[in-house]
């Protein structure tokens, strides 16, 4: 992953971010702190789709090990704030 500073875009324009994305995501540095990542659309779905599989994955297990509360939001939400 590529770093550069956000005023290189504000100098060169958005070429020089095309550029450095054929190497992979960007990260972009404003008052020398990495504030910004920007990555390919591509990178983008392929990184959500792995989220969303890691999030089906975890929600599995939970059911499986028997960590979910079954009925309507309303009771669920009930419930959550007598715990408190």
């Amino acid at each position: 992953m590529s770093t550069m500073p956000v005023q290189e875009i504000k100098r060169r324009g958005m070429s020089v971010v095309d550029e450095a994305l054929a190497k992979g995501p960007v990260h972009l540095v404003k008052s020398n702190r990495v504030e910004y990542v920007v990555m390919s659309e591509s990178d983008y779905r392929e990184l959500m789709n792995d989220l969303t599989e890691a999030r089906l994955a975890a929600s599995e297990m939970d059911l499986r090990e028997g960590r979910v509360r079954r009925g309507s939001a309303k009771k669920l939400m009930k419930t959550l704030l007598s715990e408190k």
